[in-house]
């Protein structure tokens, strides 16, 4: 099994924590994903990405939870 090396909570600092503490505050979850602990190898990926998500998922002519029905049903397939 393929296992990538992630940058903790912990370890976080400067733009990575900015953005784990919004994607924690935004989300109401306790912890990071390790998707977004994954990318934050580069940092300036990780806030392009957090910040183009929160593009995508902005209210708009779909709400949010069928953005994120859509989302998951891409990823399955």
């Amino acid at each position: 099994m393929l296992r990538l090396p992630t940058v903790s909570e912990q370890e976080a600092t400067g733009t990575v924590k900015a953005v784990y503490d919004e994607i924690k505050a935004s989300r109401g979850l306790a912890e990071v994903p390790n998707f977004w602990k994954a990318i934050a190898l580069n940092p300036a990926y990780l806030e392009a990405t957090w910040n183009a998500l929160k593009v995508v998922m902005a209210p708009g002519k779909l709400d949010r939870a069928t953005k994120e029905v859509i989302a998951v049903a891409v990823s399955a397939s």
